[in-house]
Formats: structure tokens, C-alpha cells, sequence
């Protein structure tokens, strides 16, 4: 092979090369608390919003003061499955996540450890009782009072140059001992996404 076309594939080779970076994606950082919106799906903002705003709202009914008035404690609440009857992949374990904190942070309930949690802590104290001398003794677990469970489902429509998106997150707070319903909570998101114009 001669030395021109040694030094042509070579600068042919240099060349692909920088192309690829140069067509590589351009990553800025961001605050994780800043709002940002690219698609018009359910994203991390609708995540920690609902989930406050909710959280919120079922203080704001009776259910936590009739519960001490009646017992002389604050209640214990766990989290039960919230269904993603979306057609959206939505990460549901995220946003239990965020009703758990915002029920802890309020300082106002207990929170009992959800049954894959408390599952794999059985397993430690299993483990304890065969290998620690101070373990910890089986059978002294607390009991939720309440759970709360919901599901959250969506509608889409769309034209030529918008689409809509609306989310309804339903929640409820059931009486573990009598299966009641002592509150329901119902938040709602709706949003437009204009369609960009390309030109030709």
C-alpha cells in the first residue's frame, strides 16, 4: 500500500472519530429540585407534588385526630401497592417513595415498614438469632392501623398540533381493623403539549 493511501485512510479514520464525538449527546447538570418538563409525560416534579399535596389533604380531614382522641397515639399507617393504570411506563415505587417521606417528614403519623421490607429484616433477625449475642426477638413488630393504596390512570388525546395529557391519581386510607374507608383523595394533572414545526 502506498503512502498516500496509508495517510488517506488514516485522516479518513481521524475524521469518523471526531464525527461520533461531535454527534454525542451534550449533557448540562442540572438542580434536582429545578422542574423540568421535556415530554409531557408523569415525570419526577408531578411525582413529589401529588404525592405532598395529597399527603396534605388527608390531614387535612379528621381521620388523625379521631384516631388519637380515641387511642392516645398518633397512628400507624403502611403503603400498600398504588397500580399504574397508565399506558405510560411509570415508576410507582418512586412515587411511594414520595408518600412515604411526605407521611414521616409531616410528624403527625408512625410509619410502618412496607412487606418486602419487613420481610427482609425477619431474614436478619433469623440470621441474628443463629450468629449475635445481642439479637433482636421475633414477634415484637408493630402493627399498622391504616394502609393506603390507590392506582393512578391517565387520558390522552391529540391533533395535529397538540396533544393532551391528563393524569388522575386516586388515593384511600383504609381502617385495617374494620375495612372502612376513612379518607379519599383525588388529584388531577393536565397538560398540552404543542407539537413542534419542522421545516422542509
Amino acid at each position: 500500500m502506498s503512502l498516500k493511501k496509508t495517510a488517506a485512510y488514516f485522516l479518513t479514520g481521524i475524521f469518523v472519530v471526531v464525527l461520533f464525538a461531535c454527534s454525542g449527546p451534550q449533557v448540562t447538570r442540572v438542580d434536582s429540585n429545578e422542574e423540568i418538563d421535556l415530554s409531557g409525560d408523569w415525570n419526577d416534579t408531578d411525582s413529589k407534588q401529588v404525592a405532598q399535596e395529597m399527603i396534605n389533604d388527608s390531614f387535612a380531614s379528621k381521620w388523625v385526630e379521631d384516631y388519637k382522641m380515641a387511642n392516645g397515639r398518633k397512628p400507624r399507617v403502611i403503603i400498600g401497592s398504588v397500580l399504574n393504570k397508565t399506558e405510560e411506563h411509570i415508576s410507582t415505587e418512586t412515587f411511594v417513595k414520595d408518600l412515604e417521606r411526605s407521611f414521616i417528614n409531616s410528624g403527625k403519623v408512625t410509619f410502618v415498614a412496607s412487606k418486602a421490607q419487613r420481610t427482609e429484616i425477619r431474614e436478619e433477625k433469623d440470621d441474628q438469632a443463629l450468629n449475635a449475642k445481642n439479637a433482636k426477638k421475633k414477634g415484637n413488630e408493630t402493627a399498622a392501623d391504616f394502609m393506603l393504596k390507590g392506582q393512578i390512570n391517565s387520558i390522552f388525546d391529540a391533533n395535529k398540533k397538540a396533544q393532551l395529557k391528563y393524569y388522575q391519581v386516586e388515593l384511600e386510607l383504609i381502617d385495617l381493623e374494620t375495612s372502612e374507608t376513612v379518607w379519599m383523595g383525588q388529584k388531577k394533572i393536565k397538560k398540552v403539549v404543542a407539537k413542534r414545526k419542522y421545516k422542509a
